[in-house]
């Protein structure tokens, strides 16, 4: 009997310690794409007229002016890196515009039902925008927060959000057109699909799908860059649309992220929206050589 309670005495601190490592929540484990580090971003705070930003973009890369939307107002906003002082154009009445790519001297911005604004890049520092036209229903019926508009090919790609055959696919669709500036159209040029099973099955995002929240293009290896706010996590693809890698984000550093960017130096930027405690901002991740 004595023996017994000694080993009692002993074993019990063993198993409390155990216990205790077994109830310890895992921290997640945040990783980044190759040639980034996304836990260490330069950050550029946002004024208060974009606390809800959600798309950037550069005018062929270049990243001396940032062009932005928000989600509430018809506005595209110009700034200078680093320098809160906006500009801004009025393009259209208020809405939830999602996204806004430049496809070389036309801005086109996305709104959530898949509806398209175009416009010349020269009316952006103009007042209100004259020459635009709007693109609707041009999309499959769903929510679009996702588009990337490739110079070289004059091609914009849209990803849906939400559309009613994803879910039930295990996948993420998207539509494909070219832009033709001389006519001012859009040409249905393709369709294009990513299977989400893997990671709904290692639960790397919800079984809802991806979600994603912006789009973005590696030019020098073809690689998509995919963003998706809900999920917290951003998914590298090959050019064919095959997973290829998956980070989970932060959330102390990655508030709500809604827009996504490479400029000339391949450099990698994430736009987030703040909150009633933190202002919108925009974060940069240089490229490690």
């Amino acid at each position: 009997m004595k023996n017994s309670l000694k080993k009692m005495i002993y074993l019990c601190p063993a198993v409390l310690l155990l216990g205790f490592y077994a109830c310890k929540p895992v921290k997640p484990s945040f990783t980044s794409p190759k040639g980034y580090d996304l836990l260490n971003p330069e950050k550029f705070s946002m004024p208060e007229s974009l606390l809800e930003i959600s798309g950037i973009a550069f005018h062929r890369d270049k990243m001396d002016t940032v062009y932005s939307i928000q989600d509430e107002d018809g506005r595209l906003f110009r700034q200078g890196w680093l320098n809160k002082k906006q500009k801004h154009t009025v393009f259209g009445k208020k809405g939830d515009y999602e996204d806004v790519a430049i496809l070389n001297e036309t801005v086109i911005v996305l709104r959530s039902d898949g509806s398209l604004y175009v416009f010349p890049l020269s009316q952006a520092t103009t007042e209100k925008v004259k020459d635009i036209k709007i693109f609707k229903n041009i999309l499959p019926k769903g929510e679009y927060e996702s588009i990337y508009a490739n110079n070289e090919t004059n091609q914009v790609y849209l990803l849906c959000k939400n559309c009613k055959d994803d879910k039930k696919d295990q996948a993420m669709s998207g539509s494909i057109f070219t832009y033709n500036p001389g006519k001012n159209e859009m040409i249905p040029s393709g369709k294009l699909s990513m299977d989400l099973s893997a990671l709904i099955k290692k639960e790397d995002i919800l079984k809802t799908g991806l979600k994603a929240s912006a789009l973005t293009r590696d030019s020098h290896t073809g690689e998509w860059y995919i963003l998706s706010s809900v999920n917290k996590v951003l998914v590298v693809a090959t050019p064919d649309w095959k997973v290829k890698s998956v980070h989970r984000l932060n959330s102390s550093t990655f508030n709500q992220p809604e827009g996504l960017a490479f400029d000339e130096q391949m450099s990698l930027y994430i736009s987030n929206e703040g909150d009633e405690l933190s202002a919108g901002n925009i974060l940069k991740f240089k490229r490690k050589p």
